[in-house]
């Protein structure tokens, strides 16, 4: 038994410049820097995939370490932990989140301070993923993240601060678990939901366009001209609990006459609504349109989850199906 490390990059790895740039450690470097790794029941086998920013990770990246990980659960690994840049965590874990078909815990972590720095968070945030990633008590959960001994389910956790330690949270539900002396306590068990059914390869990845599109105060929608010749699909980040300026509703509806297009909300909390409001450019009649309700999700997995959906070759009725399991 293990626990299998991948390790992508990211502030966790940076040990400082160079006259050739920024020198990155090794994910042995990192094991070695954590007290208290070493006499945890199981060990670690590290495999460093990438030394990247989190903002130059693909999805086809994250799909190739997801089958890694398959095959290190396959030969006997107890858990999964993967380190990477922050920047883009909850849309990687998200996305590990709808295709990971396995019992054992899924973790990934990283830090805001790189060990250069006085304080940093990386070693303690190693610590707590891997003692998640051996837990029982974290097993069938799917993908989570780990931050500042925070447990957060993958479908709720987001970025929420560009600099503090604490940025990660869940607005809607908050950490479903915390670690407390070193124990893994898992508070709320959230069930499972239906991933995305087969394999996303690169090339339908690559022709899976999904753009999204936020809209703001006194928009003028220019930004959408010709995107039904260029993308494949649509999500929308609208105000509040789904809306956009009146003169921008069948905008949106001849696009999703034409692709998926799935409102959501630009706030960062809460699910967009369905009947409240009735005027143009509400949620209802956004809805009545064709657009797809996108529930709780926030624009950036919502986009995720949309892109998958298509390189997997799922029709209209499926994605609609996909994002109700967020409502």
């Amino acid at each position: 038994m293990s626990v299998a490390l991948f390790t992508l990059g990211g502030t966790i790895s940076m040990a400082g410049r160079t006259s050739e740039g920024v020198a990155r450690l090794t994910g042995a470097d990192l094991a070695a820097a954590v007290p208290g790794l070493a006499e945890l029941p199981v060990p670690l086998e590290v495999q460093d995939v990438e030394a990247v920013p989190s903002a130059n990770l693909t999805l086809a990246t994250m799909l190739d370490v997801v089958d890694a990980a398959s095959k290190a659960v396959s030969n006997g690994a107890t858990g999964v932990v993967v380190t990477q840049g922050s920047d883009t965590l909850e849309e990687t874990a998200f996305l590990v989140d709808q295709v990971w078909p396995h019992p054992q815990p899924f973790v990934l972590t990283g830090a805001m301070r790189n060990p250069t720095l006085a304080g940093p968070d990386g070693p303690a945030n190693l610590l707590a993923a891997t003692r998640v990633a051996c837990s029982p008590a974290a097993r069938d959960l799917g993908a989570l993240v780990v931050f500042n001994d925070q447990i957060h389910a993958a479908r709720w956790v987001r970025k929420t601060h560009s600099t503090s330690t604490a940025t990660f949270a869940s607005p809607n539900v908050g950490p479903i678990g915390q670690l407390v002396e070193g124990q893994v306590r898992i508070l709320a068990r959230p069930s499972r939901q239906d991933g995305v059914p087969g394999r996303a390869e690169p090339a339908e990845l690559d022709a899976a366009r999904v753009a999204l599109y936020t809209v703001t105060l006194d928009d003028d929608g220019l930004l959408l001209e010709g995107l039904a010749e260029t993308h494949q699909g649509l999500v929308v980040a609208g105000y509040g609990v789904g809306h956009v300026p009146a003169a921008l509703a069948p905008v949106f509806g001849a696009l999703a006459e034409r692709m998926p297009v799935v409102l959501t909300s630009r706030t960062g909390g809460g699910s967009v609504l369905r009947n409240t409001y009735s005027s143009v450019g509400s949620e209802s009649d956004l809805l009545s349109r064709g657009l797809i309700d996108g529930g709780f999700l926030d624009p950036y997995k919502a986009r995720v989850l949309l892109r998958l959906l298509l390189a997997t070759g799922e029709g209209r009725d499926e994605i609609t199906a996909a994002f109700a399991q967020h409502h």
